[in-house]
């Protein structure tokens, strides 16, 4: 069972979702995307499985999503809504890893550094925007002429991405070459929400453990070597 919190910030409330380890090594904070919440497929997956591991996950809901409104607002924003949650989090006396999926895992590089976090988790990295017709499942490229991946690589942390091959928001082969202490962890199947088609050889359960391993042993190794 989980537990909540609600964060004041300069855009509202934040609320916190815990999904408690019996013995906690480390806290995961996980932020949402632009245009969902915390019940997003990978979300649930991870918090329900990492605690076993000793990883408590805070799933964070901004306050937009918190307010009832269906869609982000812009960047700035999204960090003033964040970092007082990080903030809360990591003055809980556990390593903090913050991270999140889309425009979550966006927020999470660009305040990780500055809010005493140890690493940073990044699903679904939107890397450049899609085409229009690719975002509506056609077959056109994306834009990578307007790439974010200096979020990515000036994070400042250690950095965790798991992608898509069929993300078209930038799948793994389209990511520049990662600094020391990044590393990219490729989904084979999956849209952007880690979606897996049903003509896939694996299922939707599979790729969750897949992204739930990947992500629970970077983090205690992470941690472990502190």
């Amino acid at each position: 069972m989980s537990t909540t919190e609600l964060v004041p910030t300069e855009a509202g409330e934040a609320r916190i979702s815990y999904h408690r380890a019996a013995k906690p090594v480390a806290v995961l904070a996980l932020g949402h995307g632009a245009g969902g919440g915390i019940e997003a497929r990978d979300l649930v997956a991870l918090a329900g499985k990492l605690p076993a591991r000793g990883i408590t996950v805070a799933l964070v809901e901004q306050p937009w999503r918190v307010a009832g409104k269906r869609l982000g607002p812009a960047p700035r924003t999204l960090d003033l809504g964040w970092r007082p949650v990080a903030g809360r989090l990591a003055g809980q006396g556990l390593p903090l890893v913050v991270g999140g999926r889309s425009a979550g895992a966006r927020v999470a590089c660009r305040t990780g550094a500055a809010t005493g976090a140890v690493g940073v988790v990044a699903l679904a990295f939107p890397l450049h925007p899609p085409s229009s017709a690719r975002h509506r499942g056609g077959g056109a490229h994306g834009r990578p002429e307007k790439s974010r991946a200096d979020e990515l690589l000036e994070s400042g942390l250690p950095t965790l991405v798991v992608q898509s091959a069929a993300d078209p928001f930038g799948g793994p082969a389209e990511f520049p070459g990662l600094p020391a202490g990044h590393e990219l962890v490729a989904v084979p199947y999956g849209s952007h929400g880690f979606e897996v088609p049903k003509r896939a050889p694996v299922g939707q359960d599979e790729v969750l453990d897949l992204i739930c391993a990947a992500v629970g042993d970077w983090v205690l190794a992470l941690v472990g070597d502190r």
